[in-house]
């Protein structure tokens, strides 16, 4: 019978045979040879293969448990930190309040554009440069909109100022975390700003608080010297006593640095938590400021206008010979308690754009003009004081007996001649400007007769003087070549010369010369403005010396007194009350028959002395006067010096004379 023939349907409808699905031997010995390996591999290999294996992954579980275990706080305080951003919440410093109360300088409201590096670098160059073109779009339009000169004094004009901030950004890496971009930006840029920052990674807008100084008469600077200003911390500040932020705003000079402990308050802060790209999302917490204390000074806003303006004035009209006159200073103090009713520097500043963000461009106009608008003259300045000294040598002279208040010297060549003890073929004259004739101690101060200093100083004939040693100790009693202490920075102390400094400094020897210049206020010695008002107010108070103070109280923020400093006495009685009562007369007598005439209209009776001091190589001259009133019952001292002024009586008495008529003119 024969094998019925099968067929098997598949799904494409064509017909397979029965045979085709069944392997014969020799298909089924093909398919035994493959995947067989020719050559079979060796046990090495995989060996070296499972070595491989287990190596990598013992090494990620080192690495694993490294990272997890050893460095697991580090890594999880820098999530943290990243996620967590803390940010500083200045202070409202202290308000600084004049001797009635009324504010000097005021803290206002304003926004500044600050960038965190680290945050806006992770950025790339073109996002980086985006960003910051758009804040220069957006505060150049602000700035078309507005007309106002205060806008375009706090907004640079725009044109550059992307590249500006490129600037910022590139000088402050590595030295700093923040960068403050913009300073007082005007609210209505605020607003857009506010809109977009949140948009830019590491850029934000601060509320922050400015501080605006007041102006006087015609806008003038006239406290510039005194409050000094605030500016931006930078890397010498940051390692000082005070815990300070990088982005906070100090005290740079005057007032404004002597009490910055007391003025600076306590700053606040606040956390915001930020995404992966440094943008704010959640507000966590806040803790608030607390405002600074607050000062109250003995100076008179009004009486510092008018000190200001007077100066001002008599500048602007004199003309003295080698040019254009255009520094001065000034200094008016309490005689009964050493406080500073006005200070003022010529020329001043405008404090107000240091607070704001002064630019590079102003600030180097500012360093670089020859007038040095920023160094305080009034504490600072050191100046030969000429014929004012005359005072304080005939006190010296009356305590040390050289001569008695009676005893007259005849001034009767207007010279004295001194002859050379080693060739008497040299003889060396020392001049007078006028011959005096008979002078005693009241008629020296008022005339200011030269030779009668000379004498009573260096001696000649047959008064021995006092010599450069007693002179310099009188003069320090009085207060000269040393540092007051007024509670301002960057003080000098002036210099009383001697022997010892001139062989130390010039290698010279001292002369007797040197004597005679010294005890008529000429050669090498050096006073301030200050220290010639306090001198002064010594004659008046009879014999009193008094610290300078600026400050009078301490408060707090609601104006409450926390503290009154009280006035200190740096010495005292080194002058009897007689010897300075014939010198107040010396000084008196000038006012009615001297150089001070112009003082005999004052609604009250005056004394003082003008100085004319000579300096440097040619016959250019320091005008000097200082005073004090009323004669009988001493309220008020000053000094004042107007340099290269010419004479003493043309340049610096009319300023005296104004801010006498005011101060007795108030109610």
């Amino acid at each position: 019978m024969g094998l019925k023939k099968y067929s098997i349907k598949n799904n494409s409808d064509e017909n397979i045979e029965a045979e085709e699905i069944f392997l014969d031997a020799e298909a089924i010995r093909s398919l035994e040879d493959k995947g067989k390996l020719e050559q079979p591999i060796k046990a090495r290999n995989f060996i070296l293969f499972y070595i491989l294996i287990v190596s990598a992954l013992f090494a990620l579980f080192i690495r694993t448990g490294y990272l997890q275990i050893i460095k697991g706080e580090y890594y999880r305080n820098l999530a943290e930190g990243n996620r967590i951003k803390t940010y500083s919440l200045a202070a409202p410093r202290g308000i600084i309040y004049d001797r009635y109360g009324d504010p000097l300088v005021y803290n206002v409201p304003a926004f500044d554009l600050r960038v965190n590096l680290a945050d806006f670098l992770v950025n790339s160059a073109s996002v980086q440069e985006e960003i910051l073109k758009e804040i220069s779009v957006i505060l150049r339009e602000n700035q078309e909109k507005n007309s106002l000169a205060r806008s375009e004094e706090k907004i640079p004009k725009a044109g550059n100022k992307s590249e500006e901030f490129k600037k910022k950004i590139k000088e402050a890496q590595g030295k700093t975390a923040q960068v403050v971009l913009v300073k007082n930006i005007e609210q209505s840029a605020a607003l857009v700003l506010e809109s977009l920052v949140s948009e830019w990674p590491g850029v934000r807008l601060v509320r922050n608080i400015h501080r605006q100084y007041i102006l006087g008469e015609n806008e003038a600077p006239i406290l510039s010297h005194v409050l000094g200003y605030t500016g931006e911390i930078n890397s010498a500040d940051l390692g000082s006593q005070f815990s300070y932020g990088p982005d906070d705003e100090i005290g740079k000079t005057g007032l404004e640095l002597q009490y910055e402990e007391l003025l600076r308050g306590e700053a606040g802060k606040e956390e915001i938590e930020v995404d992966v790209f440094g943008q704010s999302r959640k507000f966590l917490a806040l803790k608030p400021s607390e405002p600074g204390q607050s000062l109250g000074l003995f100076i008179d806003k009004g009486l510092q206008d008018k000190l200001y303006q007077s100066l001002n004035r008599i500048i602007g009209q004199i003309s003295a010979p080698g040019g254009k006159v255009t520094k001065a200073a000034a200094v008016v103090v309490d005689v009964k308690n050493g406080g500073i009713l006005a200070l003022v520097s010529f020329p001043a500043f405008d404090n107000n754009i240091f607070s704001q963000g002064i630019s590079s461009a102003d600030y180097d106009a500012l360093i670089k003009n020859p007038d040095q608008p920023l160094f305080n003259r009034a504490i600072a300045g050191q100046y030969p004081p000429g014929s004012i000294i005359k005072p304080l040598i005939g006190s010296a002279a009356l305590e040390e007996r050289i001569v008695s208040p009676s005893q007259k010297i005849n001034d009767s060549q207007g010279e004295i001649s001194v002859v050379n003890p080693y060739n008497p073929q040299v003889v060396y004259t020392f001049s007078d400007w006028k011959i005096h004739g008979l002078t005693d101690i009241i008629k020296a101060i008022a005339e200011s007769c030269n030779v009668y200093f000379y004498t009573v100083g260096g001696g000649y004939g047959n008064i021995d003087g006092l010599g450069i040693y007693r002179i310099k100790k009188y003069l320090q009693l009085f207060g000269l070549g040393e540092l007051t202490d007024i509670d301002l920075p960057f003080e000098e102390d002036g210099l009383i010369p001697d022997e010892n400094w001139k062989e130390e400094t010039k290698k010279e020897k001292w002369y007797i010369g040197d004597t005679y210049h010294a005890s008529i206020g000429q050669g090498d010695i050096m006073v301030t403005p200050l220290q010639m008002a306090l001198a002064t107010a010594a004659i008046a108070n009879n014999g009193i010396l008094y610290q300078p103070q600026i400050v009078d109280k301490i408060m707090d923020s609601e104006k409450n007194t926390i503290k009154d400093i009280e006035p200190k006495i740096i010495r005292e009685n080194f002058i009897s009350s007689e010897n300075l009562a014939i010198v107040r007369k010396g000084m008196r007598e000038s006012v009615i028959s001297g150089s001070v005439q112009a003082l005999g209209t004052l609604p009250v009776r005056a004394a003082g002395k003008t100085g004319t001091a000579q300096f440097g190589v040619s016959d250019k001259t320091h005008a000097w006067f200082t005073g004090f009133a009323p004669y009988e019952n001493p309220e008020i001292a000053l000094a004042v010096v107007v340099e290269g002024g010419g004479e003493g009586h043309r340049a610096a008495v009319p300023v005296a004379k104004e801010v006498f008529e005011w101060w007795f003119s108030q109610p």
